[in-house]
């Protein structure tokens, strides 16, 4: 079975979290919004055949792991920091 790693942001960080991100156009509006699509993905990953973990996302990991890099916090960031846990 493939796994699959979701970043999940927890709800007390959201305001924080759209703070900081460089594609805030691109994100959802608020957390449940978000959770929302976040739990379709998932359920439809599962369906697919797919294990999936969710890989809760500390904000100031991602922000290092981004710095370090010299790279924009968005999506494709985001998901290759969630690939290192």
């Amino acid at each position: 079975m493939i796994g699959i790693k979701l970043a999940y942001y927890r709800k007390k960080d959201w305001k924080r979290f759209v703070k900081i991100i460089d594609d805030r156009e691109s994100m959802h509006d608020t957390w449940i919004e978000w959770h929302k699509a976040f739990l379709k993905a998932k359920r439809d990953l599962i369906s697919q055949g797919f294990e999936v973990e969710d890989i809760e996302v500390d904000l100031d990991e991602l922000t290092n792991y981004c710095k370090m890099r010299g790279i924009k916090n968005d999506g494709k960031a985001r998901s290759q920091f969630v690939q290192t846990k």
